[in-house]
């Protein structure tokens, strides 16, 4: 049995949250806190890193998302979410790894901000602005052939950049700049594993009252 330990907030957690319903497995999904359940001794004997997502396979833990995507691409490969064209498959790679060291990190102060967690000054926000747009044009060029990163079908790459991607307007960048991306993006909202893990308002509302009080009380 698969046993998913998540926040369905989490850009990491979802991305794992949506392989598992692409590939229609049958999982069971535990949902964290992180109000302190993440360092309970039974979690740390899973991940004593305490992050999450985790996926326990009958007793063996799986921490790192991407480690946990390649897991289930190789132990269910059907439908495949990586492609066997050599330049394809380069493509998706640099999609997953630039979201993460390049993206991800542009958009935290726009996250953070949006979120109450802090303010930023102008010049950060438009630093991570211009670095969004750098990488929103890479990703771009990289869909100029086809709908999805990996081809004709969805890949891992849409479920690392896609999860994250389409919370940019509420950050105040407009995605009508990049018309490439936000077809893709359109296209990735119509499939019903997006529509079931998207956060809700009052995920979000809960969460964000969640952090403050945490953080209050640091």
């Amino acid at each position: 049995m698969l046993k998913l330990y998540h926040l369905p907030i989490s850009f990491n957690s979802r991305r794992v949250w949506i392989c598992l319903l692409e590939k229609k497995l049958d999982f069971e999904l535990v949902e964290m806190k992180l109000d302190g359940d993440q360092y309970q001794s039974e979690f740390l004997k899973m991940n004593p890193f305490h992050h999450i997502p985790v996926l326990e396979v009958d007793g063996f833990p799986i921490i790192e998302s991407f480690a946990i995507l390649d897991y289930l691409e190789t132990k269910y490969p059907t439908p495949a979410l990586l492609p066997t064209n050599p330049e394809d498959l380069a493509i998706v790679r640099m999609v997953q790894m630039v979201t993460l060291t390049e993206f991800i990190p542009a958009m935290t102060p726009l996250l953070r901000q949006m979120m109450g967690f802090g303010e930023e000054t102008p010049e950060k926000i438009e630093q991570s602005k211009e670095k969004i747009g750098v990488v929103l044009n890479f990703f771009a060029e990289k869909l100029r052939r086809s709908p999805y990163f990996g081809g004709e079908h969805l890949s891992l790459a849409e479920l690392v950049a896609g999860t994250a991607i389409p919370f940019l307007p509420q950050m105040g960048i407009e995605m009508e700049d990049y018309p490439k991306i936000k077809e893709w993006c359109d296209r990735l909202m119509q499939r019903s594993s997006w529509q079931e893990t998207q956060p809700t308002p009052e995920a979000i509302a809960g969460f964000k009252a969640q952090m403050k009080e945490l953080m209050s009380k640091r």
